[in-house]
């Protein structure tokens, strides 16, 4: 039984006929000593990598084939002293939680898990590339990345530069298919 948002995630975005990719998971735990959300590891078995609305790609662990297999190249992202204060300002505390981006924008905007608890607690923060003079730049989400996901597809959050496609009908387009 899927993640009842991976579950509401396919229903606004069909996953693509070719299916998802193949992940073992315990690899990457054990390489990688990184355990991943559960609804996330449903995405990439439902979706793998690509691209939604050919505006927004989402990486996977490595895949052989996929160009969107770079997730575990991304730990730990450089981010200047500015960016991380903007980003401070918005959480409770001095809470620094490091950072794995999972999706980028074609706008340059990038989503990040704020790792902080347990995988499946991990919040969504997007950093905006353009954002108009003294606007904080980031957005934080307060769900995991598939309620994320439905949250931008409906419209109920608009964190990036630009709106994913507007209206009922979203794409996923597979690495395999690009």
């Amino acid at each position: 039984m899927l993640h009842p948002a991976v579950a509401r995630l396919c229903e606004l975005l069909p996953p693509p006929i070719s299916g998802g990719d193949a992940v073992v998971w315990e690899e990457v735990e054990r390489t990688a000593r990184l355990v991943l959300p559960a609804d996330y590891r449903e995405f990439v078995e439902s979706y793998g990598g690509g691209e939604i609305d050919e505006y927004l790609s989402v990486s996977t662990p490595p895949v052989p084939g996929s160009a969107y297999g770079d997730l575990l190249d991304r730990v730990d992202p450089a981010l200047s002293d500015r960016d991380r204060e903007e980003l401070g300002a918005l959480l409770p505390g001095s809470a620094r939680p490091s950072l794995l981006p999972f999706a980028d924008s074609a706008s340059s905007d990038v989503a990040f898990w704020l790792r902080d608890g347990a995988p499946d607690d991990w919040r969504v923060a997007v950093f905006r590339r353009q954002a108009p003079h003294g606007m904080n730049r980031w957005t934080v989400f307060a769900g995991g990345m598939a309620s994320f996901l439905v949250a931008v597809m409906t419209g109920e959050v608009s964190p990036f530069s630009e709106r994913l496609s507007v209206g009922d009908r979203h794409e996923f387009v597979s690495w395999r298919n690009v």
